[in-house]
C-alpha cells in the first residue's frame, strides 16, 4: 500500500509548550490508525495541523502525493481531509439533513440534486435518516457524534480523521459506533482515529501510534504496543517494574 499521508518531523510550539516534537510517520492507503496518548499529548494538535487549522513551525505534510504544508483548511477538504471534532459542532438552528448538505457542497464540492443524494446517503450510513428534519440542536450526544461523522463523511474523505467520537457514549452506543466505523472502514475510507476508549480503537486499528508530550513513543501492531512496558507506564499509569 502506497502513503496516503506522510509526515516528516512535524514541529509545533506555543511558547514552552511542545505540541509536535519532531513527529514523523506515514499512513497508507486504506489503513486505520489508531492513536493514543495522554490528555495534553498533542493528539488534538496534530490533528489541528494536519487539516490546517494550524500551521506547523517546521517539518512537512504530504497527502496523496502533495505537499500540504502551508495551504488553507479548505483547500485541504476539498483534497479529502476531514474530520469530526471531539465536542460536537454542529450547525444546531439546521436540520440534520442540512448538515450534511453544508460537507456535501463545501467539502465534497457537489451540486444540486447530487449533494442532496450523497447527504442522505451519509444520513442513511450513519443511522441518521430517521432523523434528516429534525433541528441539528435537538439531537442526543450520539446522534451528535454521528452527525460529526456524517458532517465529514459527506466532504467525501480519502481520510477521515475521528476525534474521540466514542467519548461519552454508553457501551451499547459505543458498540452501535464501532460497527459504523467499521463499516466506512471496509469501503476503503483511510481513518485515523483518536481515542480514549481503547477497546474501540483496538476493535477497529490496524496500527497503533501512541504519543507523549507531541513526541512519538510507540508504534505497532495493536497488542503489541498496549503491551509495551513503556506504554503502560506512560499511557495506564502502570510502572515498568509492576
Amino acid at each position: 500500500m502506497s502513503a496516503l499521508l506522510s509526515i516528516k518531523d512535524l514541529q509545533k510550539s506555543f511558547g514552552a509548550v511542545i505540541v509536535a516534537d519532531a513527529s514523523s510517520f506515514d499512513v497508507a492507503q486504506g489503513e486505520a490508525v489508531g492513536i493514543l496518548g495522554p490528555n495534553g499529548a498533542g493528539k488534538t494538535s496534530l490533528f489541528n495541523l494536519i487539516t490546517g487549522a494550524l500551521r506547523a513551525d517546521a517539518g512537512t505534510i504530504h497527502f496523496d502525493d502533495q505537499d500540504i504544508t502551508k495551504i488553507s483548511a479548505a483547500a485541504r477538504c476539498k483534497l479529502g481531509v476531514a474530520r469530526s471534532f471531539q465536542i460536537p459542532q454542529p450547525f444546531a438552528g439546521m436540520t440534520v439533513f442540512e448538515n450534511a448538505l453544508v460537507g456535501a457542497t463545501q467539502g465534497g464540492g457537489l451540486r444540486g440534486r447530487e449533494a442532496e443524494v450523497h447527504a442522505l446517503d451519509v444520513l442513511d450510513e450513519t443511522g441518521l435518516a430517521d432523523k434528516a428534519n429534525m433541528r441539528a440542536g435537538s439531537l442526543s450526544l450520539l446522534e451528535r457524534k454521528r452527525l460529526e461523522l456524517a458532517r465529514a463523511l459527506s466532504a467525501k474523505p480519502k481520510l477521515l480523521l475521528l476525534d474521540e467520537i466514542a467519548g461519552g457514549l454508553t457501551d451499547a452506543e459505543c458498540g452501535a459506533l464501532i460497527d459504523t466505523i467499521k463499516r466506512i472502514h471496509a469501503n476503503g475510507t483511510t481513518i485515523i482515529w483518536i481515542e480514549h476508549v481503547v477497546h474501540a480503537l483496538m476493535a477497529v486499528a490496524e496500527r497503533l501510534i501512541v504519543i507523549d508530550f507531541g513526541r512519538k513513543i510507540a508504534e505497532g501492531e495493536p497488542k503489541a504496543v498496549m503491551d509495551s512496558p513503556e506504554v503502560k507506564e506512560i499511557y495506564l499509569g502502570i510502572a515498568a517494574d509492576a
